[in-house]
């Protein structure tokens, strides 16, 4: 079997030694125990926070197992503040932002997983050095290199375009949607400046779907509000465990 076979598949459903699953998505349901290889990657863009936000609507993610009591645009705003708070610190910490999304799947190889795609690497590798020793809500933060580069490729197009019949238990992702207003915080800058790229330089601006990122169809469920607090999320910096995020 030629060399050039085996690079054209790798990664895909025909490769039969590495895993496509974690390849696409940095994370398979069947773990440690799958039978195929997961090529964790040395240098990447990408990095991921594993289980980090922690969705008040569900209850398998708290020891206590209590179902929140919250309404729709209190659970957006909780999420907006979640996501506003670590992009904001990453960013600030670490580098320039590409695309930050957050998995709204059941899935426990899935549930709750932060993806940040930094512009550069080093920003991805120091990112890992340096979260891996916070915390964050009194849990610590962990955090790897993840081989996802086409967040296209990871995400169900069938829940997409509402019509995914797997649910929350899809192996595919399920990007939770940020609210236009922040949106429009986190992102817009950088939309402007595409719009005036330097003399001579073309726009080459992304066409994505779903998700946190700066991609067109990621505002599907999101609500218009400003004025997030976003106290409640900055004092979980502060809780006991180790050191601060």
């Amino acid at each position: 079997m030629g060399s050039e076979y085996l690079a054209s598949i790798f990664g895909t459903e025909k490769d039969k030694v590495n895993c496509s699953f974690y390849y696409k998505i940095g994370a398979c349901r069947h773990g440690d125990r799958c039978s195929r290889l997961h090529n964790k990657p040395t240098f990447s863009q990408t990095i991921l926070l594993t289980g980090m936000y922690r969705n008040p609507s569900n209850p398998t993610q708290f020891p206590e197992g209590i179902k929140t009591d919250m309404t729709e645009d209190e659970l957006q705003e909780h999420f907006d503040n979640f996501f506003e708070d670590i992009f904001a610190e990453l960013e600030s910490k670490y580098g320039e932002i590409e695309e930050m999304n957050v998995c709204d799947n059941l899935g426990d190889h899935l549930v709750g997983n932060v993806y940040c795609q930094f512009v550069e690497e080093e920003a991805a590798e120091k990112a890992v050095t340096d979260i891996n020793n916070r915390w964050y809500d009194g849990r610590p933060i962990l955090a790897e290199l993840s081989p996802v580069t086409d967040f296209r490729e990871a995400c169900c197009r069938q829940y997409e375009m509402g019509e995914c019949t797997r649910g929350g238990f899809c192996n595919f992702m399920h990007l939770k949607p940020i609210s236009r207003e922040l949106r429009r915080r986190l992102y817009g800058k950088r939309r402007r400046r595409a719009r005036t790229p330097p003399r001579g330089d073309r726009d080459r601006g992304h066409d994505r779907r779903g998700g946190g990122g700066d991609r067109g169809g990621g505002d599907r469920g999101g609500n218009d509000r400003g004025g997030n607090d976003r106290g409640s999320n900055r004092r979980r910096y502060d809780e006991e465990g180790g050191g601060r995020y």
